[in-house]
């Protein structure tokens, strides 16, 4: 751990307002990210990410720095994740037509505002469905590959730091990804 890091982990747990603020200004994409690919809902994602600043910041006592702040961070957004999609799944609550229309809504922000130069309308749509197969594909998967997926291929963290946020061994963590990675594509098959 660098001793920029240590410094800012001794002010959150001094409770000082101005890291917290820093901690959501430097973590909020990746955790907003994690929890959109996982949960598929924009408005859940949402919530999701400030419960995982508020636990984080109430919790940072508990963080014993045997790895990056990152990868616990990851780790409690992984956990928070889990834990609401068997709430989810339990309240029945994933409308898949709010779904996608918050895929489409998304996908085409993404669409229009991403590329450098314009593209053609075309093209545009084609981002759009792409993004709706993908994004439907992935909440097919079951959670274990799912969580892998997102943190390897859209997260794009190293096999070891996914390996000390699912506390699996690294070998399970490939293997686990690689059967993921054909589900995935067996999944995206049927709507090519």
């Amino acid at each position: 751990m660098t001793l920029r890091e240590r410094r800012f982990i001794r002010k959150l747990r001094e409770r000082d307002e101005k890291a917290f603020r820093d901690m959501v200004e430097r973590y909020r994409d990746q955790v907003y990210n994690t929890t959109y690919r996982m949960l598929g809902n924009r408005e859940e994602a949402e919530d999701l990410a400030q419960e995982v600043f508020i636990t984080v910041f109430k919790s940072i006592d508990s963080f014993r720095g045997e790895s990056k702040f990152s990868t616990w961070l990851y780790r409690i957004t992984v956990n928070h994740c889990k834990n609401r999609i068997k709430y989810l799944a339990r309240r029945h609550d994933r409308d898949q037509r709010e779904y996608d229309e918050n895929v489409t809504r998304d996908g085409a922000e993404a669409a229009l505002t991403a590329p450098a130069r314009p593209r053609s309308p075309d093209r545009q749509l084609e981002g759009v469905e792409m993004e709706q197969i993908l994004q439907r594909c992935i909440a097919e998967l079951d959670d274990d590959h799912r969580i892998l997926i997102v943190l390897r291929d859209i997260q794009d963290l190293s096999y070891e730091e996914i390996g000390t946020i699912t506390s699996l061994p690294e070998g399970t963590v490939k293997s686990r990804l690689h059967r993921g990675r054909m589900a995935l594509r067996k999944k995206m098959q049927k709507y090519m």
